[in-house]
């Protein structure tokens, strides 16, 4: 995306005015629509090096049908906070039914690129229709949330030429807004706002743990508001049932309130409405901590926030109160980088490297499994690091084991009775709560199981809708959601479901995935995944008669601003921690290697296979 981002867009001469002293953009409106045939497709606003205001020019005198259309769909594009400029190409009964914030669809080239009348209905001089028409790639829905989309897009719009003014306008507009990809590329930005896990805490403290919620909202439309208005509205239709939200229902900015900007301390004040005017101290410093989640994902500026209600304050809280308060996966330093040596044992070395560019010497992890008898074909590390779980060599048997000197292994947990390797354990991870989640790939009976803190009889895993054979999984560090590459027909997919806990906190009578949403759909082939943020993952796969390909994906199917990761041949499996400034790590061709921020693949050791950070 971010190839098409920078290699489209570029305008005729004429199409916009750029002032850069005010840092405008002014979106011309007035390219040549035939009336009847193909329409140019709507060009795209070339992306800017320094930050500008792409505003609109309303409908000229007299202008044709095609041109009101053209203007129409580029005043979409712009950053007009509330369209008003594109609702005075609508007429006035339109312009006030029209509901720009119930959907926002992505077109892959822009709409327009193939538009014709209907010949369907008979049309009057004072009577035009245009189809529009494109290849969807996602729709943003009212919530904000981003869903990737395909398929053919066609809408009608119709044109009438009103008797008073003598002026076209649209009396049938599109539903939402419509725009090209890079359009929105350039308009709008994917942000993380936080609620809290309503079933999970952490096993190491008695913490909530805080789940992202990724929303897109407009870049240069005050993306601040948008974004506290949008955590107030609360969590997004999918995530809803395993979250909460600690502000009181019907919380909402204080009426009047129209633009939140932190003063000269970085701080930010949120005048709030009555309806959080009773918070209790606890509840309000739960609230500061997801607005100071919420807002550090977006902007530095932000240091401390106040919050005020009835016309005092409720309470203050600055990042460390917030970050006592809740735990986060992304802010959790792992203390090693485990993997499989070559003599199949599990070994560790510090998670980040010294600097001096000596190469780290592994050392067998105290235990079983790296001082036993063990063959390992992969593992797991629990969060706190007191714990591994390996899978033996031939893929058959779990085993769970402490990370102390001297321990025992025992018998393993769970034992499959597939025919083959791959028909076996999948490699097993562990969730926030200390529990240990592997699925076996048995075609016989394939399951996805949970083991109590890694022990006890396990617990099967309900995956309704799932269609396929789970291949490989990994649990987010927030315990509400789980990564799954699912194997149908030969081809690999990566999907995200929300994990549903039924029973009392630590101690579910009853566990579910549910609603799995694809995130790689143009992927036909899925090697290895890891989480890597609080709401992406790194990839591994290949497209339909592509090459190999490392690449970051949202858990809501949209590729997040950044490069890719430097290219690497030949992966086989890929560890990442949801602390991005952990080195990324892969077992390819050279063995174990590692990847420190702004360095090259550097090598870790030759022998070396299955990397994981705790998790």
């Amino acid at each position: 995306m971010d190839a098409d981002r920078e290699g489209r867009g570029r305008r005729s001469p004429g199409r916009t005015v750029a002032y850069a002293a005010c840092g405008v953009v002014l979106l011309a409106g007035c390219a040549s629509m035939p009336d009847s045939g193909d329409l140019r497709g709507v060009d795209s606003t070339a992306r800017q090096d320094t930050p500008v205001r792409v505003f609109a020019m309303p409908p000229q005198e007299d202008a044709e049908p095609t041109d009101i259309v053209q203007g129409f769909l580029e005043a979409l594009t712009s950053d007009d906070p509330n369209y008003e400029t594109a609702r005075k190409y609508l007429t006035p009964s339109a312009a006030k039914q029209w509901q720009p914030r119930v959907s926002t669809t992505v077109l892959d080239d822009g709409p327009g690129a193939d538009v014709v009348p209907p010949v369907d209905r008979e049309q009057s001089d004072d009577d035009k229709s245009f189809t529009l028409v494109g290849t969807k790639v996602a729709v943003v829905d009212a919530q904000q949330s981003y869903s990737p989309a395909s398929g053919e897009y066609r809408e009608t719009v119709h044109l009438v030429h009103d008797k008073k003014t003598k002026q076209w306008r649209i009396d049938s507009p599109p539903r939402g807004v419509v725009m090209g990809r890079s359009d929105f590329q350039r308009n709008y930005m994917s942000v993380n706002k936080y609620y809290f896990a309503s079933n999970t805490r952490a096993a190491t403290a008695p913490q909530t743990v805080a789940v992202a919620d990724p929303v897109y909202v407009r870049e240069r439309v005050d993306p601040m508001t948008q974004l506290v208005r949008s955590l107030l509205s609360g969590p997004t239709s999918w995530l809803d049932p395993v979250v909460r939200t600690s502000f009181p229902t019907g919380t909402a900015l204080r009426s009047g309130v129209s633009s939140l900007t932190p003063d000269d301390r970085s701080t930010l004040t949120v005048p709030l409405n009555n309806k959080a005017a009773h918070a209790g101290a606890d509840q309000c410093k739960a609230m500061a901590a997801q607005l100071l989640f919420t807002l550090q994902g977006l902007t530095p500026a932000v240091d401390e926030v106040e919050l005020q209600a009835d016309g005092r304050q409720l309470c203050s809280a600055a990042e460390g109160d917030a970050n006592g308060d809740a735990t986060r996966g992304s802010v959790e330093k792992p203390e090693f980088l485990y993997f499989v040596n070559g003599e199949h044992r599990l070994v560790r070395v510090s998670a980040e490297p010294d600097g001096s560019g000596t190469k780290a010497q592994p050392l067998a992890v105290p235990g079983a499994l790296g001082e036993g008898d063990k063959d390992l074909r992969s593992v797991a590390v629990s969060r706190d690091e007191h714990t591994a779980a390996g899978v033996g060599l031939d893929g058959k048997a779990l085993y769970v084991g402490s990370l102390v000197s001297g321990g025992s292994l025992g018998e393993p947990v769970l034992v499959s009775s597939g025919k083959t390797t791959e028909d076996r354990l999948t490699t097993p991870s562990w969730d926030t709560e200390g529990d240990l989640w592997v699925a076996d790939r048995n075609p016989v009976d394939p399951r996805l199981l949970l083991f109590k803190e890694g022990a006890g009889k396990p617990l099967e895993v309900e995956t309704p809708g799932l269609d396929g054979r789970i291949r490989d999984l990994r649990v987010a560090a927030d315990g509400v959601r789980i990564a799954l590459v699912v194997e149908k027909g030969g081809k690999q997919s990566l999907f995200i479901g929300r994990i549903e806990r039924e029973g009392k906190t630590g101690d579910p009578q009853r566990v579910s995935v549910r609603e799995l949403r694809s995130t790689t759909p143009d992927l036909e082939e899925v090697t290895t995944m890891s989480w890597a943020g609080d709401s992406r993952l790194v990839v591994v796969g290949r497209e339909q008669g592509g090459v190999q390909q490392t690449r970051y994906v949202q858990v809501d199917g949209s590729t997040p601003e950044g490069p890719p990761p430097a290219a690497l041949t030949g992966v086989k499996e890929i560890a990442a921690s949801e602390d991005a400034d952990m080195p990324l790590v892969a077992y390819s061709e050279d063995g174990i290697v590692r990847l420190p921020s702004g360095a090259q693949w550097q090598k870790v050791d030759a022998d070396g296979t299955a990397p994981v950070y705790p998790g």
